[in-house]
């Protein structure tokens, strides 16, 4: 991100929300993968960022945490410029494509992300988020390589919910995991949302958007087509599932707008 796009540091308040975006532009050659993208999200909302592949959600995460640079536009994060490190002191991230080192166990890969973290491992802590998670304290002993799918995915948001963190910034956090594993996951989104904390995620599951988020995003071709609340959206369209009015919007010809 160029420093000019940016604004001064200033301290963290309660009036400040805790992801803002501002005309954010990202191409990729001629294509516009970000559009002029603005976007507010409140401290402790549980929010949502929806669209279909190649809508720009990835790319808008990766501008958030300053791992991709933006051609213009500005970010903060809880008031600071997310392109400064103190920005991220407040988050704890998921990535959509979650690889963990193959050597070491689950134990060790914890221990290890933690202590990257600055935080320290807690195994009593650490067995009963996985027990909220339905993955076996036994797991804690095997080697990550052994893992299926859905025991990844299951160890990096173990390795994400164990920092205390005011933000959870999650891409695609139901990827690979089956029904019960969802109900699992879902429950501890809500435990965290209820604790105050912001919940930030983007998924194609939408009927996980609809119970979990009080807030979304319709990401389209990037260019924000909605926001506001998911029953705001399903009236738009009178449509009784957000999947359905979802659908309605993106094929929609009107401009993108904003609820």
């Amino acid at each position: 991100m160029r420093e000019e796009s940016v604004t001064e540091d200033r301290p963290a308040t309660a009036s400040n929300p805790a992801v803002r975006v501002q005309a954010l532009a990202k191409r990729y050659g001629r294509l516009d993968a970000l559009a002029g993208v603005s976007l507010d999200v409140a401290a402790g909302e549980a929010f949502g960022l929806v669209g279909a592949n190649g809508a720009g959600k990835t790319t808008l995460i990766k501008c958030v945490l300053d791992l991709c640079a933006c051609d213009s536009g500005a970010i903060e994060i809880f008031g600071v410029p997310a392109n400064k490190a103190p920005s991220r002191r407040r988050l704890s991230y998921l990535p959509e494509r979650f690889v963990p080192p193959h050597y070491l166990t689950c134990r060790e890969f914890l221990q290890m992300m933690l202590a990257l973290a600055g935080a320290r491992f807690d195994a009593a802590r650490a067995g009963g988020l996985l027990d909220e998670l339905e993955l076996e304290r036994e797991v804690f002993e095997r080697p990550v390589r052994k893992l299926s799918k859905g025991m990844t995915q299951k160890l990096g948001l173990a390795a994400c919910f164990l920092l205390e963190r005011e933000l959870y910034l999650l891409d695609e956090p139901m990827s690979g995991l089956d029904p019960a594993a969802r109900v699992a996951v879902k429950s501890v989104l809500r435990r965290l949302s209820a604790e105050g904390r912001t919940l930030f995620f983007t998924s194609h599951v939408l009927i996980d958007v609809e119970e979990l988020c009080s807030s979304i995003a319709v990401l389209d071709r990037g260019k924000i087509r909605f926001r506001g609340a998911p029953a705001a959206l399903c009236a738009r369209y009178a449509e009784p599932r957000l999947e359905g009015a979802f659908m309605r919007c993106i094929r929609d010809d009107e401009p993108a707008v904003r609820a």
